[in-house]
């Protein structure tokens, strides 16, 4: 027999810290960040991070800061979850990239999903749950109006310790009509991580396997058929707002997936900014006159445009997370497609700010021996490189979120 819980007046269970504060659970990050340093060589050649990473994240509480309220998360806002994603990636872009697009998708779960399907996926509070966005096979329907799914999903960032999956799959249209998307979730027990990720030029520790799956039964609530995660607009509602009441579910979901790229890229250059700023303390010039490297004109300028873009990134990023709540707080009409898309250009720019820092100031003029293999620098700009070459910021921040934003403004979707 299971003994009762008690549940404190508004009914929800509590989480395993009821006390814990935004301000702690970042410090934690950042307190947990100096020790990953130390551990990115043997994350790149396990291929995701140790164990004992990920209880400590447990007993830290970041698998449960999107979680709901009534689920026993702590429900913190998008602003301290990603100052805890730039946090773990200023010590380690891997480990910050695997936790991320694990943790992450709870705010998707729970901005989109119905309670039915919320109440199996939350059971255990803590969530990690790795997405994808390509369709991959057909769903075929099962005679209890559920779905069978099939097929080989790649780059499932997250993957070694996850608790469900949320894929993207497509159903069949009538003669002559295209198929349409559909995205679903799938328990941990109903597929399989495949042992495929290594060999990459960056973000080898990230997790990212790939997942098999093979005829599994998906129930009908937890599949959501004619949505994909990167066109679904919250504009008609969601499911959460009404369900938690917390407009931070029923903000875009778009603009939330983009912002990671942001936190990640920010986080990851303020580690770069960190070794360059003790090379300039430590080293010397090579030309006379010989002196040290903060004494230096030209070594003055990179570090001074390497902060500037910097800052700049991770204030763009700040303000567009506020703009986010802000948005979410007029209700999901105000929360337009175009909204979600203008927001997640923020993030791009964020992106390009953090990569030009780098690849501009920071690593071209560090010297040679701080980027041998192996160094901490010269895995950050590997790092940063996978991020620059991952399809949201290549493909949909470069190029189709452009042209979705023009044709909104302008109402041109029916002239496409």
């Amino acid at each position: 027999m299971t003994a009762a819980r008690s549940l404190p007046a508004d009914g929800y269970p509590p989480p395993p810290e009821p006390g814990l504060t935004a301000e702690e659970v970042v410090a934690r990050a950042e307190r947990i960040a100096v020790d990953l340093v130390d551990r990115q060589q043997e994350t790149e050649e396990r291929g995701y991070y140790g164990l004992d990473t990920h209880n400590e994240f447990l007993n830290a509480g970041f698998y449960r800061l999107l979680v709901p309220r009534r689920y026993g998360g702590y429900e913190f806002g998008l602003d301290t979850y990603l100052q805890v994603v730039a946090a773990l990636a200023r010590g380690c872009g891997s480990t910050a990239w695997m936790y991320t697009f694990g943790a992450s998708h709870a705010h998707v779960a729970a901005t989109l999903f119905g309670q039915a399907a919320q109440d199996e996926m939350f059971a255990g509070g803590d969530f990690i749950c790795p997405g994808t966005i390509g369709p991959v096979g057909f769903a075929e329907r099962a005679g209890d109006g559920g779905w069978i799914v099939d097929g080989t999903h790649r780059y499932c960032s997250g993957s070694p310790y996850a608790t469900h999956f949320i894929g993207h799959t497509l159903v069949a249209g009538a003669d002559g009509e295209q198929p349409t998307p559909m995205m679903f979730v799938l328990p941990r027990d109903r597929w399989t991580r495949l042992e495929d990720w290594g060999g990459q030029l960056g973000l080898r520790g990230s997790g990212s396997h790939s997942i098999k799956i093979e005829k599994a039964h998906i129930p009908s609530h937890f599949a959501l058929p004619g949505t994909h995660i990167g066109l679904v607009s919250v504009a008609d509602g969601a499911p959460g707002l009404e369900l938690h009441g917390n407009t931070m579910y029923g903000g875009g979901v778009l603009s939330m997936i983009q912002f990671q790229n942001g936190a990640l890229a920010t986080g990851m250059v303020a580690g770069a900014l960190d070794i360059y700023t003790q090379l300039m303390r430590d080293r010397t010039t090579i030309y006379p006159p010989i002196t040290s490297r903060a004494q230096d004109p030209d070594f003055q300028y990179h570090f001074g445009e390497a902060t500037g873009r910097i800052a700049t990134a991770q204030a763009a990023l700040a303000d567009g997370v506020r703009q986010w709540h802000e948005a979410a707080a007029r209700g999901s009409a105000a929360f337009t497609r175009e909204v979600d898309v203008r927001l997640s250009l923020i993030s791009r720019e964020a992106v390009r700010l953090s990569w030009a820092a780098l690849s501009e100031h920071l690593f071209p003029t560090a010297g040679s021996s701080a980027v041998r293999v192996g160094e901490r620098l010269e895995r950050i700009w590997r790092d940063m490189s996978a991020l620059q070459s991952h399809a949201g910021v290549s493909l949909f921040l470069a190029k189709v979120a452009n042209r979705q934003l023009a044709e909104l403004v302008f109402d041109l979707a029916g002239e496409r």
